[in-house]
């Protein structure tokens, strides 16, 4: 099986690129299922019913949100109403939506997409995020109930993630790391067959701070707050950062896993 995840959308201008580029993607990586992060696609912060209705429609399999999940707030109605938009799977119980969701091909093979949300430096009231996988992989199981699980794992620290990728290597297809929009250069296969980046990337203009215009950072840093309430998202060129990564449909372990980047 073929996976293309694409990192965290910033903004209408990343929106735009995607769904610009999608048939160029299909085309260039024949994937068999591509999941997007889009916790940020609509004005850098959330993600509206409408933006996430033409991410779905431009051929994104599966979304995935984060820690901007609630901010439309719209989003805590539709997300009941569409299953193919996953929350983290370790908020406390009661928050609307599901931590996973299983999308069963043409081919009849399914794959299961799952998101988890770390904890340190991420300043929110979570349940452990290694408790709440190990739990979730005792009834969901490579090569018997699915043919891939892949994790967005949406968190701050690099040793977290890190640690994490160890923690369920072997008993998921893939860790992908979202959140810091930074791309890192350390995808590999694990020593026990999980693919994995500490952090894709994101989509959107790269000559900003983490998708946003730059002064406004530069003079929340320097000034202790926002001058206009707000990042706005930047408005240059767009690049798709993301991960292609190739899994044997018998084991759902990596066969490879490649950084890609589109301009």
């Amino acid at each position: 099986m073929k996976i293309i995840f694409i990192g965290d959308i910033v903004g209408k201008a990343a929106r735009e690129k995607v769904r610009d580029c999608i048939s160029i993607i299909k085309n260039k990586y024949n994937p068999d299922v591509i999941v997007a992060n889009a916790e940020n696609a609509t004005g850098g912060y959330g993600l509206s019913k409408k933006d996430a209705q033409d991410l779905l429609s431009a051929g994104v399999d599966i979304i995935t949100l984060g820690n901007h999940a609630w901010d439309k707030r719209e989003m805590l109605n539709f997300i009941e109403e569409c299953p193919r938009i996953v929350r983290a799977i370790n908020y406390p119980d009661g928050v609307p939506g599901k931590g996973s969701y299983t999308l069963e091909l043409m081919n009849g093979k399914k794959i299961i997409v799952v998101q988890v949300m770390l904890r340190l430096f991420m300043g929110m009231s979570l349940d452990d995020p290694f408790s709440s996988i190990k739990k979730f992989l005792s009834y969901e199981r490579l090569g018997s109930t699915c043919n891939a699980i892949l994790i967005d794992l949406h968190g701050e620290a690099t040793s977290e993630k890190k640690a994490f990728g160890h923690f369920v290597d072997g008993s998921v297809s893939a860790v992908l790391g979202t959140h810091t929009h930074i791309p890192t250069s350390d995808h590999s296969v694990l020593p026990n067959g999980t693919a994995y980046q500490t952090d894709v990337g994101m989509t959107g203009d790269y000559n900003s701070v983490i998708g946003m215009e730059i002064q406004n950072p530069i003079h929340s840093f320097t000034k202790g707050y926002r001058a206009d309430g707000g990042f706005i998202p930047a408005k240059g060129n767009v690049s798709i950062c993301g991960a292609l990564v190739e899994t044997d449909d018998y084991t759902g372990l990596a066969k490879n896993i490649v950084s890609i980047k589109e301009t």
